[in-house]
């Protein structure tokens, strides 16, 4: 698996971009794999705050609910709404499929960078 090396990524399979003082947040190529094909997914909406570690949204796959987790604390200052009619750009494009542009960011998880996050997911695996 290869991973973008511009974003950051956290143990729950989230990543992030930061462009500016904003950070984009999405899931990885190994979580929509994991997941299995995405029918719904439940965002929140602009103006509401999220907290590094909190669950901010989740997703439905054909196998289960899986919460979303911010790996950022700050405000939603918009969300993907392409995603809401097409949930399936997550499967197709997790890497440009993000759900939601936060700014006013005060806190952040503990992220590791591609080759890092690559390594965890292998370890992850193993442990199955």
């Amino acid at each position: 698996m290869i991973d973008p090396k511009e974003l950051k990524y956290t143990k729950t399979h989230e990543w992030v971009r930061y462009e500016g003082d904003a950070a984009f947040v999405g899931i990885s190529d190994y979580a929509q794999h994991a997941l299995g094909d995405l029918v719904f997914v439940n965002l929140p909406e602009p103006g509401d705050e999220v907290e590094a570690g909190e669950p901010f949204g989740d997703v439905e796959s054909v196998k289960a609910v899986s919460d979303l987790f911010s790996p950022v604390s700050g405000e939603v200052l918009e969300i993907n709404e392409e995603l809401l009619d097409a949930p399936q750009l997550i499967n197709e494009q997790p890497y440009e499929a993000w759900f939601i542009k936060v700014g006013g960011i005060t806190g952040e998880e503990e992220m590791m960078d591609a080759e890092r996050y690559d390594a965890f997911c292998e370890e992850e695996e193993g442990n199955e």
